[in-house]
């Protein structure tokens, strides 16, 4: 069985390419479109990786990680985050709310591959 991921981003043209670099992967995808969708999809099925955007509307990448990293079924799950914040700052938050690994868009799918392969082994 192929592994399942949750992309979450408000743009839909990302999320069109990171579910077509995926699921050309092999990949399971489910798509959401901000933190607040993610969260509820994420308490209605198991996903073995989470892949989310930073900036969002109603709920943003951050928020997501730690309220996904206070439940059980995610305490364990690689989640990465795909956005445009590349400082350091930004990059230690994330790693303090429980991010797994941080990619800076526009993003290489070839690494995005890599990466989710090294992540959901």
């Amino acid at each position: 069985m192929s592994k399942h991921f949750l992309i979450v981003d408000d743009s839909a043209s990302i999320r069109q390419m990171v579910e077509h670099t995926l699921k050309t992967a092999g990949y399971q995808v489910t798509a959401a479109k901000d933190g607040q969708e993610a969260l509820d999809l994420s308490q209605r099925q198991s996903f073995d990786c989470v892949l989310t955007d930073q900036n969002m509307p109603r709920m943003d990448g951050l928020t997501l990680i730690k309220s996904l990293r206070q439940s059980a079924n995610y305490k364990r799950t690689p989640i990465l985050v795909l956005t445009t914040e590349a400082s350091d700052d930004m990059k230690s938050k994330g790693r303090a709310a429980g991010a797994t690994g941080w990619m800076v868009k526009p993003f290489d799918p070839q690494k995005l591959l890599a990466v989710a392969a090294k992540v959901v082994k």
